[in-house]
Formats: structure tokens, sequence, C-alpha cells
């Protein structure tokens, strides 16, 4: 039998039960990839037939921890951005998606402007997850169809997080799945 969704939610709640650091963290985003792997899931939650937005396959009552479909129809880069004090491990499902992690370059002591640079720039590609880990400030290049899953700590609708414009170096606080 694949390893399907079910089996993922309670592999998921076992691991952050056992220990919900970077390193039950990295056991969720390896169990994330094995789910990447089963074609009924995809077919099921990222396909071509799958309605495009943003679908939350699960949120864990205890724990927090959501698991969310990105099924996208357009191109897009988002700004650089960080997911607040939650973490979030992105599985590609289709296509691929180009990631950029950045730190900033100033004292951070300004909370309305920063500076930011790239500092590592890699491709998800199909069955492939990466983390960032709390406060990790990041960004996202997908192209048109391009569907992944995404693992969070919590609701990020529910927390602070930030935006960051590259041009003027201003700071902005996010509205709700502004960083899809």
């Amino acid at each position: 039998m694949a390893y399907g969704l079910d089996q993922f939610i309670s592999d998921c709640r076992s691991i952050l039960s056992r220990d919900g650091g970077p390193n039950g963290r990295e056991g969720v985003r390896v169990q994330l990839e094995r789910l990447l792997q089963n074609p009924d899931f995809i077919r099921e939650h990222a396909s071509e037939s799958t309605p495009r937005g943003l679908h939350v396959l699960y949120e864990d009552p205890d724990l927090g921890f959501q698991i969310l479909a990105h099924i996208n129809d357009k191109a897009r880069v988002s700004p650089p951005h960080d997911h607040g004090e939650s973490w979030a491990i992105y599985g590609q499902a289709t296509h691929h998606t180009d990631m950029t992690e950045w730190e900033r370059e100033d004292d951070a002591g300004d909370a309305d402007h920063a500076k930011l640079k790239p500092v590592k720039k890699y491709r998800l590609t199909p069955g492939h997850a990466g983390i960032y880990q709390d406060g990790k400030i990041h960004s996202i290049d997908y192209p048109d169809y391009a569907r992944f899953i995404r693992v969070t700590g919590t609701n990020l609708d529910r927390i602070h997080r930030v935006r960051f414009d590259l041009k003027t170096g201003e700071v902005k606080r996010m509205t709700p799945q502004q960083a899809t």
C-alpha cells in the first residue's frame, strides 16, 4: 500500500510530539518527500484537475501544525518574507520552485527598514522538500501551474509575519496567506 496522507499525518503527529525542534522537523521533511512519491496523492491533491487555490488538507487540533496544498495557476515571485515564530516545509509536487534564503545585513534594530542579502539559492523539483526554520527570511519563485505541499508549525494567519521590499528596504506586516 502506498504511503498516503493519513499515514503522513500520523507520522507528523508522532514525530512532532517527540521532538518539535529542528530534528523533528527534518523527520517531517523526509516523510513529506516520501508522500510526494505517491502518484495517487498527487493525483488527488495536486493534479491538473485539482481546483486552483490554497487548500488546508489538515490542521492538527493539539500540535497546531497545518498541511496545505498550493495549487497555482499563475507564476509568482514572492518578496522576501518570514513565517514569524513558525517554521515551514515546502514539498514540490509538480514543476519547480526556486527558493532563496536571505539574511539581514543590518543589525535588525529597525523594525520598519531592513537591508537583506541572499545567502542560499536552490531549486525544489518534484518529490523534494526544503525547510525554513522559525523566522528564516526566504522568497519563492515558481512558474505557471506549479504545485507544492507546505507544512507549517501553526496556522500562519494567526501569527505576526513580515515581508521585505528589496527596493525601499521597507518592512511590512503581512496579510493572511500573502506569501503563497
